[in-house]
């Protein structure tokens, strides 16, 4: 073969190649639109595969800093908390902040797993939120102090606690004892009354027949006292206590003697303490553990506005928790109605009766921090008293301002749920300012400590 033909079969060949490579294309390019696209996904995962090696070596290279999350990620993390935040505007505690972070996370798994990613799982992943954990809590729980022992007691410990307290009393003082037994063991108001109501009667008829033999004496088998007085607990102790004696008698017509209550010579003689007896027990009322400030001061703080706060301040049963979570994925829904202010209102009361108790902080001029725990039902005049009571200048005028700016009066029966004030909140103090004015036109100067002296030696930080 000469060294022409030799020279001119590569060029054919080549054509040839050519000619194959171009029919091949065709077969791709040519024609329908689905064709097209077919090639173009094959040009994809064909450039996905050169890079995911790449990628992976990266990954895989020691001291290689961790890389953090991808635009696409924080794109879609934005929008998810974008969501959240139209669905839940407020804040409601630690409760709701679980809920925020265990939605956002299922958020951004779903739109991972939607977007398609081919690479591998854990190479392109946006890392969890770690969870915050408080060394220690702002306040430790809701806690009680009990009137008869000055105790203090934890929520579950309450009623046992007075209960106990009201039986040892009985030593000391039998006829309050058996009156607090009365109006505290007893948990059917009405049905207290009536029996309180009975027995006032009776010793309004000793009282005023004194000479009469038959008030005197009561019989325990009668109707109106089995059905109103014996079904109390702490009626028949009050009834020893003031110098009735139990006596079998006997009864006209009747073989056997039935008992009675019969009143003694000696208390017969002191009718005064009767009355006054009396008056003791329709006065009374249950005895109750009193809600514990739990009063702290805390030095000035960027974490003013955070609050961790126990189980305790929430009123939330399991199928509460339930059911709030289901409101929660309607809360779109919701916001979508066209709803009138009376519904809003009526949504937001039922919001705010979750919680049973609030943590309330007051911001001094100074910086400084008063912190106390309230009823959610209390009035606002309560905080009002609450931080009067820990000035120095006590007689001073003073308001306080909620974090939107809104003016607290004391004047107002406003309650700190209705106020949006729980489950808890921060408040801003500030002295009277035309007062202030008075003062120092009078060339007197308000004292330098806000606080009183013995508060400032417990001040605490903030953590």
């Amino acid at each position: 073969m000469s060294s022409g033909e030799d020279k001119k079969k590569p060029q054919k060949t080549r054509k040839k190649e050519t000619a194959a490579d171009n029919t091949g294309q065709d077969s791709y390019l040519g024609g329908s639109k689905e064709r097209n696209d077919t090639f173009e996904s094959h040009q994809f995962l064909k450039t996905l595969r050169e890079k995911a090696p790449k990628e992976k070596s990266n990954q895989l290279a020691p001291r290689q800093p961790r890389q953090g999350p991808t635009n696409e990620a924080q794109m879609a993390a934005a929008a998810a908390l974008a969501r959240l935040e139209q669905k839940q505007p407020r804040a409601r505690g630690p409760t709701s902040q679980d809920f925020i972070r265990n939605q956002v996370r299922k958020e951004l798994r779903t739109e991972a797993t939607v977007s398609g990613s081919s690479e591998a799982p854990g190479t392109n992943m946006v890392p969890e939120p770690k969870e915050e954990v408080s060394t220690h809590l702002v306040v430790p729980g809701v806690y009680f102090t009990c009137p008869l022992t000055g105790a203090i007691l934890r929520k579950d410990q309450r009623d046992t606690r007075i209960k106990e307290a009201i039986l040892s009393h009985f030593s000391t003082d039998p006829v309050a004892a058996s009156i607090m037994k009365i109006h505290t063991f007893n948990k059917d108001r009405d049905r207290v009354k009536l029996g309180v109501d009975t027995i006032a009667k009776y010793l309004d008829n000793i009282h005023l027949h004194p000479e009469e033999e038959k008030y005197r004496k009561i019989k325990l088998q009668n109707k109106v006292f089995q059905e109103r007085i014996n079904c109390l607990e702490g009626t028949h102790e009050f009834f020893e206590a003031i110098g009735f004696q139990k006596a079998l008698l006997p009864v006209p017509d009747q073989e056997s003697p039935e008992e009675f209550y019969v009143l003694s010579e000696t208390a017969l003689a002191q009718l005064p303490s009767l009355e006054r007896h009396k008056e003791q027990l329709l006065c009374a009322e249950p005895v109750r553990a009193t809600l514990a400030r739990q009063r702290r001061v805390f030095q000035p703080s960027p974490l003013a506005s955070q609050f961790d706060l126990p189980s305790d301040f929430f009123n939330i049963t399991a199928e509460e928790a339930k059911r709030e979570q289901k409101l929660r994925s309607e809360a779109v829904e919701r916001l979508s109605m066209l709803r009138t202010k009376a519904m809003r209102e009526k949504e937001e009361q039922r919001e705010m009766r979750k919680y049973t108790y609030t943590l309330l902080r007051v911001r001094l001029p100074d910086g400084c921090l008063l912190q106390g725990t309230f009823y959610a039902r209390e009035r606002v005049a309560a905080l009002y008293s609450f931080v009067r009571e820990a000035l120095q200048s006590d007689w001073l005028p003073f308001e306080l301002l909620a974090s939107c700016g809104q003016k607290l009066s004391e004047d107002e029966n406003l309650a700190f749920n209705e106020c949006g004030l729980v489950p808890s909140a921060l408040l801003t103090f500030s002295w009277d300012m035309a007062v202030l004015e008075d003062i120092k036109a009078a060339g007197a100067e308000p004292d330098s400590s806000i606080l009183k002296p013995e508060l400032l030696l417990t001040i605490e930080k903030l953590s």
